[in-house]
């Protein structure tokens, strides 16, 4: 088990990581999402022993661990960029740290072919990194990390340079490769979507603060507060404040949205909504959804789907749509607001209430 307790790391003048305080359980993956500079990185340094916390402490399995070089912890590393020995073959990268830690040869022969066939990368041992595409170059530092059978393996935004198909590969592999593990993961990443493809659990990051941290699905669907719930949306989360009355939500132009039944006890007054891009659509989902008519900014047309962006009551709106939707400048559309998907914050961005049905 890694722990952090009320970690900091300040350089000069700023704060990199402030008072986190983090368990990390074996046989788990973690995702740290958060946009950059948002403190992921500093993170993971701080885990494998690469930095030292300017207060706090890091414990693992019980063991004072701050302090303690990273040379001397049981810790993988796979960066952004692919770091492979360039003279050394596929079979021979994947070896190294077995090499180096003494292990006998048949057992070597085992493990690195083990590593090969899950990663898929047996019809290539031979071959060198620089005769591999860039996914096979990243799978073998993958399958380096893995082989080392680290207590901490750390991933920080290992697929952010590879293309779509073998990001979407790679995605699909990972969280049956942490299954068979058993051993600590920790994966940094800027998108919500493929924290929540990697499941797990997730820590949301804002300015070097971990603002929610627990079951990646209930993260996004019952965020603690404001920041977290934006942190977890791509497209950005629609928000607009308004006024509650009773038993109604006012926005501008007369549209009233019905208080969800568990805010009806609230106090009066302003709050911010939030809901997701996917939570407005063109029909009527069910008979409660409420329309609103906004103007048409600009669409983005990515093939399956159609981003349609919308000014209403001067706020900026994005809609997320099945299939191919095009519309001028300027169109006026009606579209609907499900409340039964609102995330409702009160002035200091604190939820109130999270939605009551599946995202």
């Amino acid at each position: 088990m890694l722990e952090l307790r009320n970690v900091s790391k300040v350089v000069g003048a700023d704060t990199h990581i402030a008072d986190i305080s983090l368990t990390l359980n074996h046989g788990s993956l973690n995702v740290l999402l958060g946009p950059t500079l948002s403190g992921k990185t500093s993170l993971m340094r701080l885990m494998a022993g690469l930095d030292v916390p300017t207060s706090g402490s890091i414990w693992f399995d019980g063991k004072d661990v701050t302090g303690v070089r990273v040379q001397k912890r049981n810790v993988a590393m796979v960066y952004q960029q692919f770091i492979n020995y360039p003279a050394m073959t596929v079979y021979e990268n994947i070896a190294s740290p077995l090499r180096v830690a003494g292990i006998d040869k048949a057992s070597i022969d085992r493990e690195v072919r083990k590593a090969a066939d899950l990663l898929k990368l047996t019809p290539y041992l031979d071959r060198t990194p620089l005769n591999l595409s860039g996914g096979q170059q990243q799978r073998t530092a993958l399958a380096r990390a893995i082989v080392k059978n680290a207590s901490l393996v750390l991933l920080d935004e290992p697929l952010a340079n590879l293309d779509y198909k073998l990001r979407e590969e790679l995605r699909e592999e990972l969280p049956k490769i942490f299954a068979e593990a058993g051993t600590i993961f920790v994966y940094a990443t800027t998108e919500p979507h493929e924290a929540l493809l990697l499941g797990g659990n997730t820590a949301t990051l804002s300015q070097g603060r971990v603002t929610q941290f627990g079951p990646t699905v209930e993260v996004f669907r019952r965020p603690v507060d404001l920041v977290t719930a934006k942190t977890f949306a791509d497209p950005p989360l629609n928000t607009i404040v308004l006024a509650k009355k009773g038993k109604h939500l006012l926005l501008d132009g007369g549209v009233n949205l019905p208080v969800p039944t568990d805010l009806v006890g609230i106090a009066d007054g302003n709050y911010t909504i939030g809901f997701q891009p996917h939570h407005l659509s063109l029909d009527r989902s069910n008979a409660g959804s409420v329309p609103v008519r906004a103007k048409v900014s600009i669409t983005e047309i990515t093939g399956s789907e159609s981003f349609i962006h919308l000014d209403f009551a001067d706020v900026r709106w994005v809609m997320l749509t099945h299939g191919i939707r095009h519309y001028e400048t300027d169109d006026e559309v009606e579209v609907f607001i499900d409340p039964r998907h609102i995330m409702v914050f009160d002035g200091n961005g604190r939820a109130v209430s999270a939605p009551s049905m599946a995202a």
